[in-house]
């Protein structure tokens, strides 16, 4: 078995099922002291820190591997090594001034609510319903933002991808193979037997035809395999799932031209007759994304200027604007955003993406040539100018970025874990209790 990296943290997502799965003693106030079972540098990690986050992952191991020795005392060894390499990680934190503060925890954990359909207040009493506790889940995902920032600090500093590494990755046969796209077809088999005489097998092809038209003037599709279809899929509706092209049979090769939605004629073989529906598509040379073509004006409040003042500041702003005066001049002699003003607010021609969640609602409630109303993002206040919109072809685009973000993660994870190995071998580390053995680098002895 093996636990997983020491160093490299779960996301927040990760973090959270871990805690709610976990014992709920994390959660528990301690009347006793705990023991030490092991001192990292100036840190410790306890017995009850030891214990918590063993039990979280007990209650994964199916039943014939609690029973197993050796399966449970590595799982031990990985636990308390995880342990001691975060402390190793949060101690570089504090010593470089990486933090999370409570706004931006707060943020995190509500963001994490809202992708499960569910507000901060919500999920606090889910957490609450569970016999956890939301404030120490909390820190345990400030803990872990804390480690990310750090491994990031440190170790994407010293990546650098190239324009040539992206074109060596893009030229390989598993890069091809890598970002291939996706059909999800479905299939309706009518079946033709050996035994059927010709009159028997034009039935056959003249009900494939109806059926086609039938599906072409909106027949549900899935019913109709259930009802219709010889084949092995016919109890799923006729779905193949998600497969790439080296996974289709070859018959149905000639179909991945349809649109989504489209069915095609039926095609016969020694089986039968076929009928094919492209149900969907997915994968870089589909991509495309909705731009929009914006420009803005940002003031954001400071310690001359209240909030107040600055939504009174941007609405005069509009109002010179609606007057006749020019959004660019305006832009170059007020915005406070220091990436757009000398180009007049313009943003170019930009998609959702990476917009703060305000601005981005904000600009796709906004009409064509229509200037927008005040409003707060978490920058300042603002206005905007939608000046266009288009559906933009962007499959280079994603073949690049794909291969630019696996050659990163690549580099990050090689240079993570010799990261991690030079801080572990510089740390003092004493075992303690069941775990103790020859203290790790003797440096200056722990001062507790």
């Amino acid at each position: 078995m093996q636990f997983g990296s020491t160093g490299r943290i779960a996301s927040t997502a990760a973090a959270v099922s871990l805690c709610l799965v976990g014992s709920h003693a994390a959660a528990a106030e301690r009347e006793t002291l705990d023991s030490i079972v092991a001192i990292v540098n100036d840190d410790i990690v306890l017995t009850s820190e030891y214990e918590d986050r063993l039990a979280e992952w007990i209650p994964r191991l199916n039943e014939s591997d609690r029973n197993n020795p050796l399966l449970v005392s590595t799982l031990r060894e990985q636990v308390l090594e995880q342990l001691i390499s975060e402390s190793i990680q949060l101690q570089e934190a504090e010593m470089r001034g990486i933090e999370v503060d409570d706004e931006t925890l707060t943020r995190a954990v509500a963001e994490f609510a809202g992708r499960n359909n569910m507000t901060l207040e919500e999920f606090i009493a889910d957490v609450a319903a569970q016999g956890s506790s939301y404030r120490a889940l909390r820190e345990r995902i400030r803990r872990d933002m804390t480690i990310d920032r750090v491994q990031r600090a440190v170790v994407t500093r010293g990546i650098v991808v190239t324009e040539r590494d992206i074109d060596e990755l893009l030229a390989t046969p598993w890069f091809e193979e890598a970002i291939a796209d996706e059909y999800r077809l479905g299939h309706i088999l009518l079946e033709v037997t050996p035994d059927m005489t010709i009159a028997q097998i034009e039935e056959v092809r003249d009900k494939a035809h109806r059926l086609v038209a039938e599906l072409r003037e909106g027949a549900d599709f899935a019913a109709t395999a259930m009802e219709h279809s010889s084949a092995p899929t016919a109890p799923a509706g006729g779905d193949l799932d998600w497969r790439k092209e080296s996974r289709i049979p070859s018959r149905f090769l000639d179909v991945l031209g349809l649109e989504i939605g489209a069915v095609a004629e039926p095609s016969q073989d020694s089986s039968g007759f076929h009928i094919v529906k492209m149900i969907d598509k997915r994968g870089a040379s589909q991509q495309r994304a909705e731009q929009t073509l914006v420009r803005h004006i940002l003031l954001s409040p400071s310690a001359i200027r209240s909030d107040e003042q600055t939504r009174l500041a941007i609405e005069q702003i509009r109002s010179r604007i609606v007057a006749g005066e020019d959004f660019a001049e305006l832009a170059r002699q007020h915005s406070e955003d220091p990436g757009t003003r000398l180009a007049g607010g313009d943003l170019d021609w930009t998609t959702t993406e990476g917009l703060d969640p305000a601005f981005q609602r904000m600009m796709n409630l906004t009409g064509v040539d229509e200037l927008s109303e005040p409003f707060q993002s978490s920058f300042g206040w603002h206005i905007l100018e939608v000046r266009g919109r288009r559906l933009q072809d962007i499959s280079e685009e994603a073949r690049r970025n794909f291969a630019t973000q696996r050659l990163f993660e690549q580099r990050f994870n090689e240079r993570l874990d010799e990261w991690l190995t030079e801080i572990r071998d510089e740390a003092f580390i004493e075992r303690r209790g069941e775990f103790a053995e020859e203290k790790v680098n003797p440096v200056a002895p722990f001062d507790g």
